[in-house]
């Protein structure tokens, strides 16, 4: 009964081919029909498939986005053994030779439909019985929404343009719908009436912590309503940011703010065991080891970020730009101007003050790995230092000690959560909104929030550094509080709070910044790394991905591609 089910979602998201045509238009013999499978004892097997699509990524295929959001951005390099290791993401590091007939690219697009689809099948079964036969029906549909509304949020940040089918769309017309039947509104308005339901059905709190609630609705609803804020052309410029929704951002941010705190560190947010779903956590996809299944379920989709030395394959690497980034000034604020004239050097940190939240993100030779004063970082770790440099990425690995890790040879997986909205993410949209309405003075309090917990962020790391040092913004003191600063600051602090969590490439595409951001960015990596020789952003072309090859090829050419490829 099992493999009938899972047989049919990925044969209905092959979109059109003629073997799963065949294969649907055929009754298969001693398999009970889909009207016997659903009842109400049974109904929950569908949104567990649904909620399983949350974690069945792979290391090429990552839902974190690493490769699209960070590699793609001016955070971090690619890493690996060189250039030719899983080469797409070096071309996507360079903005350079990207192509549609990536395989990643069409398996990412892929996983992210049979997690619709899966969402789609629970939400069509869950109609098909009542609310007397089944009380939880409302929420689990509300659930399913949510679900289905961050896999659509994922493709619409990665292709900008993707067909859109729900529980009402006949797998029969699946094929005849265009990534172009939704303007690029329509379809943003399709994403946020999900999130809409589901803030409406959700209840105030879960038994079950893998399951949204309702605040965890609302924030998402208010990031979708930022982005969709941002209205671009045809050429992805940015013509206007609407007002009204940007007002809809901020009202869903105020359904959040209030029921959540900021973490004491900004460490424990990247910790395993007893810190996973903390008190800023709105909403996290669950790992777990130990629970029955051969390696448990784990993060397989960054599993390549674990230095060499520790295990394989020092992927993910912290550029020098996003490092030089943390400096800080004599009063504590962001250089902005000037971050990048000189290199941060890890052998002489008492020459700088920096941002605590630096030693948080990124680990350097010298200090230990993951705040174990036991497991210093060396250099021997590293894999290609000539090509990628010494840092390695900390945010979504764990200490050598937690006993979450699996070896699953040659990788080592691990089995802690991976936050999708964390509170401050809340905050900065909210105060992002506010100074794009010119309410300047009232996002000063949400951005100076998230800086004094920054500042506060020494309680793991205090043992072995000492020159940490950030301000909040004082206007009238140490900053002019005007719009145009305002906005620099927001950014600045985006970037700082978010390093290397999937979101930068992407806050730059809807600021409108992302050309002029990484060509100057490019610019001076060409003077550092020879392999950067070729690089250069195309605007109009390369803020979003190519539509797969082979999936235009099983739509029988009714998707069309996107700009330039």
């Amino acid at each position: 009964m099992k493999k009938y089910i899972v047989l049919t979602v990925a044969c209905a998201f092959l979109l059109g081919t003629v073997s799963c045509n065949d294969f649907l238009d055929n009754e298969p013999r001693g398999v009970l029909s889909e009207t016997d499978v659903v009842t109400p004892q049974n109904v929950d097997g569908f949104v567990i498939a649904a909620y399983a699509s949350l974690g069945n990524d792979h290391y090429d295929t990552p839902f974190s986005l690493w490769p699209y959001g960070n590699v793609r951005s001016d955070d971090a390099y690619k890493g690996g053994s060189g250039t030719n290791d899983i080469q797409a993401f070096h071309f996507f590091e360079i903005s350079n030779n990207i192509r549609s007939d990536f395989g990643e690219l069409d398996r990412l697009w892929y996983l992210n439909y049979v997690g619709i689809g899966r969402c789609n099948k629970a939400i069509a079964a869950l109609n098909q019985l009542t609310d007397a036969q089944y009380p939880n029906k409302q929420k689990r549909i509300a659930e399913m929404k949510f679900v289905r509304g961050h896999f659509y949020f994922l493709l619409k940040t990665l292709f900008k343009y993707v067909p859109y089918v729900d529980e009402n769309t006949p797998i029969d017309d699946y094929p005849k719908i265009s990534n172009r039947a939704k303007t690029d509104q329509q379809l943003w308005e399709a994403i946020a009436s999900d999130f809409e339901f589901a803030a409406a059905n959700l209840p105030s709190t879960q038994s079950e912590v893998g399951r949204p609630k309702k605040s965890a609705a609302f924030a998402y609803l208010a990031k979708v309503r930022l982005y969709q804020a941002y209205e671009q052309d045809d050429n992805y410029t940015v013509t206007q940011i609407n007002p009204a929704t940007l007002q809809k951002s901020i009202d869903a941010a105020n359904q959040v703010i209030g029921n959540y705190t900021l973490e004491s560190d900004f460490g424990y947010n990247f910790l395993p065991g007893t810190h996973e779903n903390g008190p800023e956590a709105v909403f996290s996809i669950q790992y777990s080891d130990n629970d029955g299944t051969l390696f448990g379920r784990l993060n397989y989709g960054d599993v390549l970020s674990l230095p060499q030395g520790l295990g394989c394959c020092d992927f993910h690497k912290p550029s020098q730009n996003l490092v030089n980034a943390f400096k800080t000034t004599s009063q504590g604020l962001p250089m902005f101007d000037t971050y990048n004239d000189t290199d941060f050097n890890y052998n002489q940190l008492s020459n700088y003050k920096v941002d605590p939240r630096l030693y948080h993100t990124v680990a350097m030779p010298g200090l230990p790995w993951k705040y174990e004063d036991s497991k210093i970082y060396q250099e021997s770790w590293v894999r290609s230092p000539g090509t990628y440099g010494y840092y390695a990425s900390l945010k979504e690995n764990v200490p050598v000690g937690c006993g979450c890790t699996v070896n699953i040879d040659p990788f080592y997986g691990n089995s802690k959560n991976r936050i999708i909205i964390r509170y401050s993410d809340v905050l900065l949209m909210k105060a992002e909104a506010l100074i794009e309405l010119g309410q300047i003075n009232e996002a000063l309090p949400l951005i100076n929030q998230v800086r004094q917990r920054a500042s506060n962020s020494t309680i793991l790391t205090g043992s072995y550094t000492s020159n940490n040092f950030i301000s909040q913004y004082q206007p009238g003191v140490n900053c002019t509080w005007n719009q145009d600063f305002a906005r620099k600051a927001l950014r600045w602090e985006r970037r700082m709070e978010f390093a290397m969590e999937g979101s930068r490439f992407f806050d730059l595409v809807r600021w409108g910044v992302a050309t002029t951001t990484m060509n100057s960015y490019y610019s001076v990596e060409k003077t550092k790394r020879s392999y950067y020789s070729q690089a250069g952003f195309d605007h109009g072309i390369e803020e979003y991905c190519p539509i797969p090859l082979a999936q235009i090829n099983f739509s029988q050419g009714v998707y069309k591609q996107n700009n330039g490829y």
